[in-house]
C-alpha cells in the first residue's frame, strides 16, 4: 500500500527531526512531500540539508493548513497512492503507527479516516485535548473495552478527532475531496468530517497506534484567544456543514425579528445580542461559505 505523508510547515524549525524523522524511520514505506507555507526560522533550509530525500513545496504565499494540504493531496491522487497520512509538523509517529493504520484501513473500508491515539509532547499522557474526544458519547463503547482488555482488535468510531495526524484513504479522497477553502486556518478538520460523514464513511480511533502532538502549555493563539474570530469561524462552520441545511436570509429575518422584538419591550441586552449575530453573519461573509457547502455535497475529489 502507497502511502503519501503530508506535512504542512510554517516556522516549524523546533520540530522537523521528530517530526520527519519519525517519518524517516517508519516501519511501513512512506514516501513525504512538505508544503512550507512563507516559513522565515530556518525551515526549509533544515530540511533541503537534512532531509533531502523529503520532497518540498513552497508556497509563494502563505495558503493556510486545508489549502496547503490539499496541494500533497492532488500530488497523492496524480500518483495513486492508496493512501495519505496528514501529519502536523509539530507531531511524530512511532514506527510502527502508520502501518498500524495502513491495516485497519484494509480491515475496515467503511472507515475513510483513521487516527492514532494521540499523546502529549513527552509522552507521558494523552494529549489534553485529544483527551476529550474520547467521551462515551463522543467515542461508543471505547473506555469500556480498553478497562476490560478488549480494544486492541477494534476500530471505535469517533465524532471528532483533529487532524493532527490522518490517515486519509485514496476511497475517501475520491468520494470527499480535498479540504474546503472557506477556512484559513482551524475548522478545515471539522468540516472535512462534517463531509465525510455526510457521504457515508467513518472516523476511526485505532487505539494501538500512537502520535506524539508537542503543544502542552502553549498560549497565545489568536484563532482561539480572539473571541470575535472565533465566533466568526463557528458561524462559517455550522453553515458550512452539508448535513445542514442553513439558509442565510432565513436566519437574518430570525435575528431581525429577535432585534424587534426586543427593542419592544425594551429589552437592551436582547437587542444587542440580535444586533451582534446580524454583524457576525455580515463579518463571516457567508455566501461563498454556502457556496462551498452545495460544491460539497458532490460526490467526488471536489476542492482539489
Amino acid at each position: 500500500m502507497k502511502v503519501l505523508s503530508i506535512i504542512v510547515t510554517y516556522n516549524g524549525l523546533q520540530w522537523m527531526d521528530r517530526c520527519l524523522g519519525s517519518l524517516r524511520d517508519s516501519q511501513h514505506p512512506v514516501s513525504v512531500v512538505v508544503i512550507d507555507n512563507g516559513s522565515t526560522d530556518g525551515t526549509v533550509e533544515h530540511i533541503r540539508t537534512h532531509f533531502p530525500s523529503v520532497e518540498l513545496v513552497v508556497a509563494e504565499k502563505n495558503l493556510g493548513f486545508g489549502q496547503a494540504n490539499n496541494v500533497g493531496l492532488r500530488l497523492a491522487l496524480e500518483r495513486n497512492m492508496d493512501h495519505v497520512f496528514l501529519l502536523n509538523q509539530d507531531a511524530w509517529v512511532h514506527p510502527d503507527t502508520i502501518g498500524r493504520l495502513v491495516e485497519k484501513a484494509a480491515e475496515n473500508p467503511h472507515f475513510g479516516v483513521l487516527s492514532p491515539m494521540h499523546l502529549t509532547g513527552s509522552g507521558h499522557a494523552l494529549d489534553m485535548e485529544f483527551s476529550l474526544y474520547l467521551t462515551p458519547t463522543r467515542c461508543p463503547g471505547l473506555l469500556s473495552e480498553l478497562v476490560m482488555g478488549r480494544a486492541r482488535e477494534k476500530v471505535f468510531e469517533a465524532e471528532f478527532i483533529n487532524a493532527a495526524a490522518w490517515l486519509v484513504t485514496r476511497e475517501c479522497l475520491l468520494r470527499i475531496g480535498g479540504f474546503n477553502p472557506s477556512f484559513f486556518h482551524y475548522a478545515e478538520d471539522d468540516n472535512y468530517l462534517h463531509r465525510v460523514f455526510y457521504h457515508g464513511l467513518k472516523l476511526g480511533l485505532v487505539t494501538d497506534a500512537f502520535a506524539h502532538h508537542d503543544r502542552e502549555g502553549r498560549s497565545g493563539n489568536p484563532y482561539f484567544d480572539d473571541l470575535r474570530v472565533f465566533r466568526v469561524r463557528q458561524l462559517r462552520t455550522r453553515f458550512a456543514d452539508p448535513n445542514a441545511d442553513l439558509d442565510i436570509e432565513q436566519e437574518r429575518g430570525r435575528l431581525r425579528q429577535r432585534l424587534l422584538k426586543a427593542l419592544l419591550h425594551l429589552n437592551k441586552r436582547q437587542a444587542l445580542i440580535a444586533r451582534d449575530h446580524l454583524k457576525l453573519m455580515d463579518e463571516a461573509d457567508l455566501g461563498p461559505v454556502v457556496r462551498n457547502r452545495e460544491i460539497s455535497r458532490k460526490v467526488g475529489p471536489v476542492f482539489l
